[in-house]
């Protein structure tokens, strides 16, 4: 009976009080959240593929900004042409242009004045950019949420492994005192049994949960850019109770902070910059143009090169594109009105994901205290039942049981803690808050 008793009180110990406190005393190795989420938003393809995106928008800028600038060219031509067109004169012909034909000249060309078509190319390229940024935003925290899922998940599989790890050990040294209770004959072949049949169930639970473990971790190494087989520990780190503001508030902040949002807005702006643009399509330009140069076949000396200029001004005014612009008017308007709905659409969901975070963390909190209190209740039901263990009054069996159910209630209460954690990381992401 002393043996049992031990045995139950190292459980105890080793399954309840260490978990409870694994929030100080974490591994030297194991990785933070913050370290795991920087190393996934320093690494990720997609946010590298934004800043390419991000350096093919400046280009776009500068490409729109060239319509400031004037066209200079240098060209040169070296013709022969034949036959050679000649007059006569009395007894003498003259040709009227060499046979071979050379110039070289300078050539200008800027527009003056286009009907604010290249500004607003420009606001477009600008407004495309800022897009692609709130993307980059938009991307780190999704990937934000789908680590914390991981995790919080991972953590919790640590636990649970830890536990039944530990209740496998007892139930084994539990196993081999009643064998050897049986070969005196103080214990039953059902009792033998009995311990067996727990010891396959835990071992089953053991197999599950590492399997779960595998799958998450594979999942987070692909995240952090690492080989899937690479083994992760991760610290116990759990968000502290904090008191949130009313719902409507939440709602506010959520509207000014959410980069879908924002996105959406955007790209509303961005469709009403392109109708402006399409819309001066047809818009008259202004352009002046100047060349200098050298070249032959001028008179008098059509073999001789000579030094000429031209200089004017030029006046594009489109008349008719066969309805390109009015067609592509009515696609762009289509797809503001459409941008419009998908703004009303993002809002929507936002309040669904701020207030479902918001109950799932009050529900987490009232489990915090339920199972707190349980904790508590098992307490006091073990230690009964070691008292009726010591009067002759129950089996060793009823008293493992209560053991347990101690287990259990001391993972309900960490399930709980990290699910308040997760809930209320997810309500700051729903919220538009930097988690990274």
């Amino acid at each position: 009976m002393k043996s049992l008793k031990l045995i139950l009180y190292l459980f105890i110990i080793v399954t309840f009080i260490e978990p409870l406190t694994a929030q100080t005393n974490t591994a030297t190795d194991s990785l933070s959240l913050n370290k795991i989420l920087n190393q996934v938003i320093n690494n990720f393809p997609a946010i590298k593929k934004n800043e390419q995106e991000l350096n093919a928008a400046n280009a776009r800028i500068g490409m729109a900004k060239t319509g400031y600038l004037p066209d200079i060219s240098v060209n040169a031509n070296d013709t022969y042409l034949g036959p050679v067109s000649t007059i006569s004169l009395g007894p003498q012909s003259f040709s009227l242009f060499p046979a071979n034909n050379w110039s070289a000249a300078l050539d200008y060309t800027q527009t003056v004045f286009d009907f604010g078509k290249t500004t607003k190319n420009i606001n477009l390229e600008n407004q495309s950019k800022e897009m692609v940024n709130t993307s980059t935003e938009l991307i780190k925290q999704r990937l934000s949420l789908s680590v914390v899922n991981i995790y919080y998940n991972i953590l919790f599989i640590q636990e649970a492994l830890s536990i039944k790890d530990k209740e496998l050990y007892t139930l084994k040294q539990h196993l081999t005192y009643i064998e050897k209770k049986k070969e005196t004959g103080s214990a039953t072949q059902y009792e033998v049994l009995t311990t067996k049949v727990r010891i396959s169930t835990i071992e089953n639970q053991k197999t599950d949960l590492l399997n779960s473990l595998k799958v998450q971790t594979c999942q987070m190494n692909s995240l952090m850019g690492q080989p899937e087989k690479t083994s992760l520990l991760v610290k116990n780190e759990l968000q502290q109770i904090q008191v949130q503001n009313p719902t409507e508030q939440l709602l506010a902040s959520a509207d000014k902070t959410r980069n879908e949002l924002k996105m959406a807005q955007q790209k509303t702006a961005l469709s009403e910059l392109k109708y402006k643009v399409v819309e001066n399509q047809n818009m008259p330009s202004l352009k002046f143009y100047a060349s200098g140069g050298i070249k032959n076949g001028l008179f008098p000396d059509m073999y001789k090169g000579t030094w000429n200029f031209a200089v004017g001004v030029g006046v594009h005014i489109p008349i008719f594109d066969a309805n390109h612009t009015k067609y592509n008017l009515l696609q762009v308007k289509a797809d503001i009105e459409s941008n419009k709905e998908d703004v009303e659409l993002t809002h929507r969901t936002i309040v669904n994901e701020v207030v479902e975070s918001q109950a799932n963390m009050e529900s987490a909190l009232e489990k915090i205290k339920q199972s707190e209190f349980q904790f508590v209740q098992a307490q006091q039901a073990y230690n009964l039942a070691e008292i009726s263990f010591k009067d002759g009054v129950i089996t060793n069996l009823e008293l493992l049981d209560t053991s347990t159910s101690l287990s259990e209630a001391g993972l309900s209460v960490l399930k709980a803690k990290i699910d308040y954690s997760l809930s209320l990381l997810k309500l700051k992401i729903a919220l538009g808050e930097r988690i990274y």
